[in-house]
């Protein structure tokens, strides 16, 4: 494990390469799953203002969905996430083809809105942007972990250690200074 302020972040994070592949999997990180993708209480009152811009993106069945669940819900866990439609892919799917993009992402590289915390530009939710790294926050210690899914595994093959391809989540979540620390603990570790 690696400390970064009051982060334990896993080795995985350091050591393992990866590189979505969406031609292989089509997506399914955002079809699969038992609960929807994790939101912060920050990001409820941006989809509740972006949503008039995203809903062309989104199917008949994530609108019906948003309009009857709201744009997050609680799991059973009681953790506030992105509302799925009947049990399975996440409301803010679009589809091209047979592949499953987002729909947020989607209106955003359009530039019909900005998804916006703190004057800075994103194009999905952050939980989404940082993926397949998850982040539990358990009080007084934040754990950052490498969240492995069968579905991901073509993503495996070729690509760049996860910190270094998840740079702009990791440094959007936890800030610059927390990514300098964590790049230079990665180097101490190879000394």
């Amino acid at each position: 494990m690696i400390v970064v302020k009051n982060s334990i972040v896993s080795d995985d994070v350091a050591d393992q390469r990866f590189c979505c592949d969406c031609t292989e999997c089509r997506g399914a990180c955002c079809v699969d799953g038992d609960s929807g993708a994790p939101l912060l209480e920050e990001e409820v009152p941006i989809l509740e203002a972006i949503l008039p811009e995203v809903r062309p993106y989104m199917t008949a069945e994530g609108i019906a969905t948003v309009e009857r669940q709201g744009v997050a819900v609680r799991d059973k866990d009681g953790d506030l996430g992105t509302p799925l439609i009947a049990g399975g892919a996440c409301a803010y799917i679009t589809y091209d083809g047979d592949l499953a993009l987002c729909a947020i992402e989607k209106a955003f590289r359009a530039n019909n809105f900005q998804f916006s915390i703190s004057n800075s530009q994103f194009p999905k939710p952050v939980s989404c942007h940082l993926y397949p790294i998850r982040v539990e926050d358990y009080g007084e210690f934040t754990a950052v972990n490498y969240h492995r899914w069968d579905i991901c595994r073509c993503a495996h093959a070729h690509g760049d250690p996860l910190y270094i391809y998840l740079k702009e989540p990791l440094v959007r979540r936890f800030g610059q200074e927390w990514y300098d620390e964590l790049l230079q603990e990665i180097s101490n570790r190879h000394e």
